[in-house]
C-alpha cells in the first residue's frame, strides 16, 4: 500500500512550490521540535508565523514540475479527498464527536472518515473520502450540512494547502489517509465523473445531475446532492418514520423558536431551505431553543416553522440526538436564554389578550387570526427582563431610609443612600479579598426616564448629609469672612492667611478643577460629596483633557495620586489623595451618551447604577411617608458610628460573602461566555463589598442576617444595569478599536530560511504588516550591506529564471524569481 503527499517541508518555503513525496516524509517533520515550538507560539497569539509554515496539498499527490497550481495539477494524481475547514472554535468539540458518529452511521459517510487534526489556531481540520462522483464542492456542502456546520467556500480549489501542525495536533489518521487507490477503484471513481461530462479528477461543468443508486449505505437524493445523514450508529436511538408529534405547538414556543433564530443570526433567512436546513435547526437549537422546550414541543414547532424538513428522518433524528447528548434542565440559563424566553413569554401573554378582545368584540375569525410566525419580532427597551427583586427583608438601616419611599423607588434609594452613608466615614480602612486595602469610595448613578421620579433619592440623602452640612455651613462661613477681610484690604496691606481646619465636605456642582483640588486638600483625609440633578455638571471639573472621568475612576483606586502645579503665587498647587462620593441622575439616553467616549476606560465599572421601571400609563401618582424627628432619630445612631470608626476594620462575614459572590460571577460568566459581564463583575463585587462594610460599621459593627441577601441583590441589580444600558455599546467599541500589537520589532532577515526567495521576503513583509513595495529596495540594501548575496542559478538547484549573479549593487536585477543567501544571522539546520 503506498502513500504519497504533496507538500512543502521547509518553515517559510515557497508557497508555490509542492513535491510528492513519501506519507514517511511527513512524518518526519511532524515529529520535529521547531514545529511543535511554532505551532505553540502561534496558539500563544503570534499570528505573523503561521504564513511561514510548512504545508501540505490535500487534493493531489503531485503537482507537474512541483509548480503548485491549478493547471499544473496532475488529475493522474487526484486522491479522491478533501478536507473540510471548522473555523470556528466553538463548534470543533461538536464536529469531531460528530465526525465520528458519521464515520459509524448507517448513511453514505459509513467509513469515510481519513483524518483529523487540531489546525495552527487550535480549529480543525477533517479529511473524508469523497463519495463516488461527487466533486469536491458537493462533498464539502453535503458533509458540512450532515456536520450541521457552515460550509467554507473558500476551501473547494483544487490546490488548495493546509498549514501543517505537529504530532500532538493529530487527533485521528485512517490507514488510507494519501492512500494511492487500487487501479479497479480509480477506474470506477474517474469513469462516473466521465459520465457526468467532466475530467478524471472531477473538473468542469457537469452536463447532467448526479445520479447514484440509493441503498442502505448511500442516501443520497440526487436531485440536489443533498447528503441524508444520520448523528447516531447505525441502531442506536431509532425513531420512528414520519413526524412523531401530537397536538400543535404553544404560541410562545412558536415565537421563542422566531427569537432563537434571530439570535443565531437567521432572521430574515429561509431555514427550510435543502442545503442547509440542517445545519439551520442545530444553530437555532445550540442558541438555546432546546433549553425553553421540550423535545416533542421542539418537533411541533420545526412542523410549522420548517414543514419539508420536518417530514424527513434526518430531522428527527438530528432533534432527537441533540437532546440526548446535550439536554440537561438542571443546568442554569445563560442570559440570552434568559433574555429570549421572557420576551417570549410577554409576546405569547399579549397576543392572547390580543385575540380575547377580539373575540369579545365578535369580529370575524378570519379577521381575528394572528400568526405568530409573521411576527417581526424586535429587541427593544420593553422586552428587556425586568431587574432583579428587591428582598423582602432588609438590613435594619436600609429598611429606615426606604421606609417612608413608594415600592416603585425603593430600589433606586437603596442603592442612592450609600455614598452619603461613606461620606460620612474617615480614615477608615477595609482590607478587601485580594488583600488590597480599601476606603469606602462609592459613586452613584441613576438612569431613568423623563418624568420617572428621579428625585426619589433627594430626601433620603438630604436627612444622611444633615450633619455634614451644619458643619460645612459655619465653615463656609469662615471661608466668606476671610474672603471679604482680604478683599476691603489694600494690595500693599498684611492680609491674613487662610484659617486654618477649613473642612468643607460637600461640594458645589459648579465647582471648577483648582476648586476641588483645593477643597480636596483641606479636607484633612475627609470625603467629598456632591449630589447632580444632571450627570453633565460634572463638565465643570473638565479642565484639560476630560478630568472628570480621571477623577471617577482615581477617587475608587486605593492609594490615587491627583493635583496641579502652577507658577502664580495665587494659584491652587497641590497633590492629593481624591476621597469623592457623589450621586449624580440623568435620563437613560443622556447617561448612555455621556459615557459613551470613556466605555471601555474605567469610568462604568467604578460606579454603581440603578434605575425606576416605567410606569403604566395612566397609573396612580406614589405618595411618598413623612421624614419627621421620629425618623432622624432614628438614624441617628446609624450616623454615630460612621463618624466614630477609624483605622482598619475587619469584617469576616463581609469578606467570605464577597468570595461567594466572586466565584458565583465566575460561574455565570463561565455559562454565559460574556466577556464583558465578566470584566464588569470585578469591580461591581468591589462595590458590594463596600456596602456590606458600611452597613456592617453603621449597625455598630454588629453583621445582620439581611446584609447578606441585601448585598447579593445590590450586585446583581448593579450588574443588571450596566448590562441593560452599556453592554451592546461597549462590545461594539471593543469590536471597533484598533487592537494593539501583540509583537515588538522583528529582525525579518533572522525570520527567512538561510536561502530564501524574493517572494518569501515578500510574504515575510506582508506577514509582518508591511507594504510590499519596500522588498526590492530592503533586499538592495541588504546587498549593499553584505547581509545577503544573490545565488547562482547552478548554486541554488532551483529555476533562478533569467536574473542575473551580478552582486554588486549598482546594476543588480532584484526579480521576483530571484534567491538569496544570508551570510549573517544564520539559523542552524535541523538535523
Amino acid at each position: 500500500m503506498n502513500h504519497f503527499i504533496a507538500m512543502n517541508p521547509q518553515r517559510g518555503g515557497n508557497k508555490g512550490s509542492a513535491s510528492c513525496l513519501p506519507l514517511a516524509e511527513y512524518d518526519k517533520l511532524i515529529a520535529q521540535p521547531w514545529l511543535h515550538d511554532m505551532v505553540e507560539q502561534i496558539r500563544g497569539g503570534n499570528d505573523k508565523l503561521k504564513g511561514l509554515m510548512p504545508f501540505r496539498c490535500g487534493h493531489y499527490s503531485r503537482f507537474l514540475k512541483n509548480h503548485r497550481s491549478q493547471k499544473d495539477a496532475d488529475p493522474t494524481s487526484f486522491l479522491f479527498q478533501t478536507t473540510i475547514d471548522i473555523d470556528d472554535k466553538e463548534l470543533v468539540g461538536i464536529a469531531i464527536e460528530m465526525a465520528r458518529q458519521l464515520n459509524c452511521s448507517d448513511s453514505i459517510w459509513k467509513g469515510m472518515l481519513l483524518h483529523l487534526e487540531y489546525s495552527a489556531r487550535k480549529k480543525l481540520h477533517i479529511d473524508i473520502r469523497m463519495p463516488i462522483g461527487m466533486t469536491i464542492e458537493e462533498t464539502q456542502r453535503a458533509y458540512c450540512e450532515a456536520l450541521g456546520v457552515p460550509c467554507d467556500e473558500s476551501c473547494f480549489t483544487p490546490e488548495r494547502i493546509l498549514f501543517i501542525t505537529d504530532q500532538d495536533s493529530e487527533i485521528y489518521r485512517s490507514p488510507h489517509w494519501y492512500e494511492v487507490l487500487p487501479q479497479e477503484e480509480l477506474k470506477k471513481r474517474r469513469q462516473a465523473y466521465l459520465d457526468r461530462g467532466l475530467t478524471i479528477d472531477g473538473r468542469g461543468k457537469a452536463v447532467d445531475s448526479l445520479k447514484l443508486k440509493v441503498n442502505s449505505n448511500h442516501k443520497v437524493q440526487s436531485s440536489n446532492f443533498q447528503v441524508q445523514s444520520n448523528l447516531s450508529p447505525a441502531g442506536a436511538h431509532q425513531i420512528p418514520d414520519g413526524l412523531p408529534t401530537s397536538g400543535t405547538a404553544s404560541e410562545k414556543s412558536l415565537i421563542a423558536f422566531d427569537l432563537f433564530a434571530e439570535s443565531a443570526g437567521l432572521k430574515n433567512v429561509n431555514i427550510d431551505t435543502e442545503g442547509s436546513r440542517h445545519s439551520s435547526l442545530l444553530a437555532i437549537m445550540s442558541a438555546g431553543a432546546s433549553r425553553v422546550m421540550s423535545e416533542e414541543e421542539l418537533r411541533r414547532v420545526v412542523a410549522v416553522k420548517m414543514p419539508s424538513f420536518a417530514q424527513e428522518r434526518d430531522c428527527q433524528q438530528l432533534i432527537h440526538d441533540f437532546y440526548e447528548k446535550y439536554g440537561d434542565s438542571s443546568k442554569p440559563f445563560s442570559r440570552d436564554v434568559i433574555r429570549i424566553n421572557a420576551q417570549a413569554e410577554t409576546q405569547a401573554n399579549q397576543l392572547r389578550i390580543n385575540n380575547e378582545e377580539l373575540r369579545i368584540q365578535g369580529a370575524s375569525a378570519g379577521n381575528q387570526t394572528v400568526q405568530s410566525s409573521n411576527l417581526n419580532v424586535q429587541s427593544s427597551e420593553d422586552d428587556y427582563p425586568a431587574p432583579p427583586e428587591m428582598p423582602k427583608k432588609l438590613p435594619k438601616l436600609v429598611e429606615l431610609l426606604v421606609s417612608q419611599t413608594p415600592d416603585i423607588y425603593k430600589p433606586a434609594v437603596a442603592h442612592a443612600i450609600f455614598p452619603p452613608l461613606a461620606t460620612h466615614l474617615c480614615r477608615t480602612y477595609f482590607n478587601y479579598i485580594d488583600n488590597v486595602e480599601h476606603e469606602a469610595t462609592l459613586m452613584c448613578c441613576l438612569l431613568a426616564g423623563t418624568g420617572a421620579g428621579k428625585n426619589c433619592v433627594q430626601m433620603p440623602i438630604n436627612l444622611i448629609m444633615e450633619d455634614i452640612r451644619k458643619r460645612d455651613k459655619d465653615n463656609l462661613k469662615r471661608e466668606k469672612e476671610w474672603k471679604d477681610e482680604v478683599t476691603r484690604k489694600g494690595a500693599n496691606k498684611d492680609k491674613r492667611k487662610r484659617p486654618e481646619n477649613l473642612v468643607i465636605q460637600e461640594i458645589d456642582a459648579d465647582m471648577t478643577n483648582p476648586a476641588f483640588v483645593m477643597r480636596t486638600a483641606e479636607a484633612q483625609e475627609h470625603f467629598l460629596y456632591t449630589a447632580l440633578n444632571e450627570i453633565d455638571q460634572f463638565d465643570n471639573l473638565r479642565g484639560i483633557g476630560n478630568q472628570q472621568f480621571r477623577i471617577m475612576c482615581l477617587a475608587f483606586d486605593p492609594g490615587n495620586q491627583y493635583g496641579q502645579t502652577r507658577v502664580g503665587t495665587q494659584s491652587v498647587t497641590e497633590r492629593v489623595t481624591i476621597r469623592f462620593n457623589w450621586n449624580a441622575s440623568t435620563t437613560i439616553n443622556k447617561g448612555i451618551r455621556y459615557f459613551s467616549k470613556v466605555l471601555t476606560d474605567g469610568p462604568i465599572s467604578r460606579i454603581n447604577f440603578c434605575t425606576i421601571p416605567e410606569r403604566e400609563i395612566g397609573a396612580e401618582m406614589p405618595v411618598y411617608g413623612t421624614y419627621d424627628d421620629t425618623f432622624r432619630e432614628n438614624l441617628k445612631p446609624y450616623i454615630e458610628h460612621l463618624n466614630m470608626a477609624s483605622g482598619t476594620i475587619n469584617c469576616p462575614e463581609a469578606f467570605a460573602l464577597a468570595q461567594k459572590l466572586k466565584e458565583e460571577n465566575a460561574d455565570f460568566a463561565r455559562m454565559s461566555q460574556d466577556r464583558v459581564y465578566e470584566n464588569l463583575s470585578f469591580r461591581a463585587n468591589v462595590i458590594a463589598y463596600l456596602k456590606a462594610c458600611v452597613l456592617y460599621v453603621a449597625n455598630g459593627c454588629q453583621w445582620e442576617s439581611e446584609i447578606e441577601e441585601f448585598v447579593r441583590w445590590s450586585e446583581q441589580y448593579d450588574l443588571y444595569c450596566k448590562m441593560r444600558f452599556f453592554r451592546d455599546a461597549i462590545v461594539k467599541s471593543e469590536q471597533e478599536g484598533v487592537k494593539s500589537s501583540k509583537r515588538g520589532p522583528s529582525n525579518m532577515l533572522q525570520l527567512l530560511p538561510n536561502e530564501f526567495s524574493y517572494q518569501q521576503a515578500e510574504q515575510l513583509r506582508s506577514d509582518l504588516g508591511l507594504d510590499t513595495k519596500g522588498t526590492r529596495r530592503m533586499i538592495a540594501t541588504w546587498v549593499f550591506r553584505k547581509y545577503i548575496v544573490k545565488v547562482e542559478a547552478g548554486e541554488q538547484g532551483v529555476n533562478a529564471g533569467n536574473d542575473k549573479a551580478d552582486n554588486s549593487h549598482c546594476n543588480y536585477n532584484y526579480g521576483n524569481y530571484s534567491f538569496y543567501r544570508k551570510l549573517c544571522f544564520l539559523k542552524k539546520e535541523s538535523k
